[in-house]
């Protein structure tokens, strides 16, 4: 089905749709501009579209959009949403997670890739759902489209860290990251499009290769590689240190830094011995690290204390690491990092 989609085409795959129809190649650009620019709901807006052409758009593909079916806001304007997109082939409803994140100058979505996730990472609740699949490019971009629609106001940046393992569907991530930053859609910096791995080397390697402007962060969550495969199965497939050098061959060709992002558990990964081997990594290569306080209570694992996330911190300061502790926004509505499991807790 996801072949007769008006929605997450380039324009040069919506050129050939027009020419298959018979019509002039320049209707792809103006349908490309309806879609991801003036982000219109229905055919309908189409209006630079004679009604015979609306009408044989309607007939020969669909125009479909997410449904929000839950909405959590919170009080500080972040807000996690539960979409429907549609059904699969067995006639289960397909649902995907969304957060709004709010700060001073930023809004930032946070968006999913794939239906549940195929990793097994201990501390993260989506790894819980069962597996249902990649997220085709449009329903990546439908995410940004709906929220934009639901806010009614502008995004300022786009991280893929939301339900799913973005590189086990590279090419309808990078085809969806292409879209938002066209300038002919969002035009959104590429500068402010972030893409997050646990660790697929491959695609790190395709990423490299293929020049891909976006930034590139890396879930890290614990820096000795045999504790690490405890923690993420993914370990076991890409080990760490595999991972480290084709991240510095990536910001050696890109000129780019790379963000660790670190889950801290206490009596897991907060040791002193943690945030001194964490040092070492990021030593090898131009980099940032977000410290994220543990949000889920999985394994019986305990958040850590302002004092703990400070002192970890200050290991890492001290020997001259940019580190930031990004807090939980979202967490009381389980839209914080490692929440997204389609709870449906605090509905209003």
């Amino acid at each position: 089905m996801h072949d007769t989609v008006l929605k997450g085409k380039s324009i040069e795959e919506l050129k050939t749709v027009f020419q298959n129809m018979e019509e002039p190649s320049y209707r792809a650009k103006q349908a490309f501009l309806r879609i991801n620019k003036h982000l219109a709901g229905t055919l309908d807006e189409f209006t630079e579209f004679p009604k015979s052409l609306r009408k044989k758009l309607e007939e020969n593909h669909s125009y479909p959009s997410l449904q929000i079916i839950h909405s959590s806001p919170e009080a500080d304007g972040t807000e996690k949403v539960i979409f429907s997109a549609g059904k699969d082939h067995r006639g289960k409803e397909i649902l995907i997670e969304t957060v709004w994140l709010v700060s001073e100058k930023r809004r930032t979505l946070c968006i999913s890739s794939q239906i549940g996730c195929s990793l097994n990472c201990s501390f993260c609740a989506t790894g819980t759902i069962p597996f249902g699949g990649n997220l085709d490019a449009w329903v990546i971009l439908d995410q940004v489209y709906e929220m934009i629609r639901h806010k009614n106001e502008t995004i300022t940046n786009i991280v893929f860290m939301g339900m799913g393992e973005p590189f086990y569907n590279y090419e309808n991530v990078i085809k969806a990251a292409r879209i938002l930053n066209d300038d002919s859609g969002l035009n959104l910096s590429a500068r402010h499009i972030t893409i997050s791995t646990a660790g697929v080397l491959p695609s790190i390697h395709r990423f490299t290769q293929e020049r891909q402007p976006f930034n590139l962060a890396l879930s890290l969550n614990q820096p000795f590689s045999e504790k690490r495969g405890e923690m993420m199965d993914i370990e076991k497939r890409h080990p760490l240190w595999d991972v480290i050098s084709a991240l510095k061959e990536y910001t050696e060709t890109s000129g780019k830094r790379i963000t660790f992002e670190y889950v801290c558990i206490p009596e897991m990964n907060m040791s002193e011995q943690d945030a001194l081997e964490i040092i070492k990594i990021a030593k090898k290569l131009p980099s940032k690290v977000n410290l994220i306080p543990l949000n889920t209570n999985l394994q019986g694992w305990k958040r850590p204390s302002s004092d703990e996330m400070l002192a970890f911190q200050k290991i890492l300061t001290d020997a001259g690491i940019r580190a930031f502790n990004r807090g939980s926004a979202g967490r009381n509505v389980n839209g914080a990092c490692g929440m997204l499991a389609l709870n449906r807790k605090n509905r209003q």
